[in-house]
């Protein structure tokens, strides 16, 4: 096997301000639930975040193992990636997240591309969409006229 299991071929990498916090900001912003988290001295330094039990995301705070590299909002930027997640229930997932902290960018809406889509941005300045495929079904007779 060249990869564990349950675990993407690609997974983001995150540098975040606070370990601890992202762990709990993610849990109940998305709930993500953790996975390996590597602590020394009571600080995280090293997180492994789940969610419909696959790998998703991991991150390691600043200053980790001599690293310069910092969140966005440490920097002062704008994040230029979005990471996409679907989810069952992106309303809900919306006022979840923005109950927890996250910032809206996006409220939830029908899109073009097909899906129903929000945009957050969490506190470490990283934005998130969540989308889930719009029922072309709904509003149909069973011939599939409207």
């Amino acid at each position: 096997m060249t990869r564990p299991a349950n675990t993407p071929w690609l997974t983001p990498y995150l540098t975040v301000g606070n370990g601890r916090s992202a762990l709990d900001f993610y849990h109940r912003a998305f709930g993500f639930s953790a996975g390996n988290v590597v602590d020394e001295n009571g600080v995280p330094t090293h997180a492994e975040m789940h969610y419909q039990g696959e790998l998703v995301v991991m991150f390691a705070p600043e200053g980790a193992w001599g690293s310069t590299a910092r969140a966005p909002r440490s920097l002062g930027v704008e994040c230029p990636q979005t990471f996409y997640v679907y989810c069952d229930d992106v309303d809900a997932m919306h006022a979840r997240a923005v109950a927890a902290g996250a910032v809206s960018l996006m409220a939830p809406a029908d899109q073009f591309w097909g899906d129903r889509y929000c945009m957050v941005e969490d506190p470490d300045g990283y934005r998130w969409g969540f989308g889930k495929p719009v029922d072309k079904t709904a509003g149909k007779n069973e011939d599939g006229s409207a």
